[in-house]
């Protein structure tokens, strides 16, 4: 057996490699004579380690000796060949490291095969690393094929699979690697989202705030997820949003709202409906004024506790005018106490609608101002705030 060797000069780490596999393949017996065009001496002989290898400090010794025992010699090169494995899967898993925060830096969308889970989620192979994704960052579109089944359960038969997610966070100096679909299916589906769009939902979790409610899209399943917050969920005082939606009902909605940087939809269900109060007025004062009776008529007498709020309203910042125009009767008692509505229909320039209700009678009141909605919303509030 003959082989040569580089002598007083390092290998490269792939010739090294392939030589010490070389070695392996190779009667052992052979180290103990040094073949004849060997030049040998204990000075100038050593075996090259990788430049990737961190030398190990040996104050005392200047080159390994090769020893004349087969079990010894064979134990030598497996050591040196298991370090260089090491040194190879550390710079893999610091290069992986790189590209994962590159994902994260450039919201790059990555297939990754789920490696398995436990009760927190899923195990997500990202080449040489496993990172994790919490449940609540799947895409809703699991749960809501399988409503009868845990997220657990439906987690077992996810593993194997491929899943299209992005990277959230990405930290290697504490081992942080975290995944989210839903990232990944917003970049995918929410240019399709535009306000006043109408969707078949299933309604999730279900809050103090509101209910947030899964889109089904044209395909069947359910990708996105929007907020419907309380105040949108009825006409009607919203006490506790539960009394009204439970996780599971199959509601329509329409989006109010898309925050594209925050990947947030605002959703309403109430918009889909008539505004019963405007229903109501239209009923009990006709627009071509055949029913009911206007203020030029005769002067309205305003409703008990409202001559005060108007009063008091006139004294806001941007308050012009207000004149309760006409007035009318339901058909049946909403409430005895007398509320103060603002109505959803549009202004006229700057002319917007109040209307007053107690018992069956209903006033409207015309208000002329250079607030917006929610700043009339803000004004009337300080005024309830300071009438008894």
């Amino acid at each position: 057996m003959q082989f040569s060797a580089a002598i007083g000069s390092p290998y490269s780490s792939v010739s090294r490699i392939a030589f010490l596999s070389h070695l392996l393949a190779t009667d052992v017996s052979a180290l103990k004579t040094p073949p004849l065009n060997w030049n040998y001496s204990p000075t100038n002989f050593f075996i090259c380690r990788s430049s990737l290898t961190p030398k190990k400090p040996s104050p005392s010794i200047s080159a390994p000796k090769v020893s004349t025992s087969d079990d010894t010699s064979k134990t030598q090169l497996l050591d040196l060949i298991d370090e260089d494995d090491d040194v190879v899967r550390q710079a893999r898993r610091s290069a992986d490291w790189k590209a994962a925060r590159a994902h994260y830096d450039n919201g790059i969308v990555y297939q990754g095969r789920i490696e398995g889970s436990n009760g927190g989620g899923l195990l997500i192979r990202f080449y040489s690393l496993v990172g994790f994704l919490p449940y609540p960052q799947l895409s809703p579109s699991h749960y809501c094929k399988e409503p009868e089944k845990s997220i657990q359960e439906i987690a077992k038969t996810l593993t194997g699979t491929l899943i299209s997610v992005k990277v959230i966070h990405a930290e290697e100096e504490k081992r942080k690697l975290i995944f989210s679909e839903k990232e990944a299916t917003w970049s995918k589906y929410s240019n399709s989202v535009k306000v006043g769009n109408v969707y078949e939902a299933r309604v999730g979790s279900v809050e103090d705030y509101g209910a947030f409610a899964h889109l089904r899209f044209p395909d069947g399943c359910y990708h996105l997820t929007g907020l419907v917050h309380v105040s949108e969920v009825s006409w009607d005082l919203v006490q506790d949003v539960r009394d009204i939606l439970n996780e599971g009902d199959l509601v329509k909605v329409k989006v109010i709202g898309v925050d594209r940087n925050k990947s947030r939809i605002t959703l309403s269900i109430k918009q889909l409906e008539e505004d019963p109060l405007l229903e109501t007025l239209e009923k009990v004062i006709p627009q071509d004024n055949s029913g009911g009776s206007t203020s030029d008529d005769y002067v309205i007498d305003p409703l008990p506790g409202l001559e005060t709020i108007v009063e008091e309203l006139k004294l806001e910042e941007g308050i012009i005018d207000i004149k309760i125009t006409r007035q009318g009767f339901e058909k049946r008692v909403v409430s005895q106490d007398l509320q103060l509505w603002l109505s959803n229909a549009p202004p006229n320039g700057n002319q917007f609608t109040l209307l007053a209700r107690a018992g069956r009678q209903v006033q409207e009141i015309q208000l002329v101002t250079s607030l917006d909605q929610d700043g009339i919303k803000f004004a009337l509030q300080r005024v309830l705030e300071r009438v008894p």
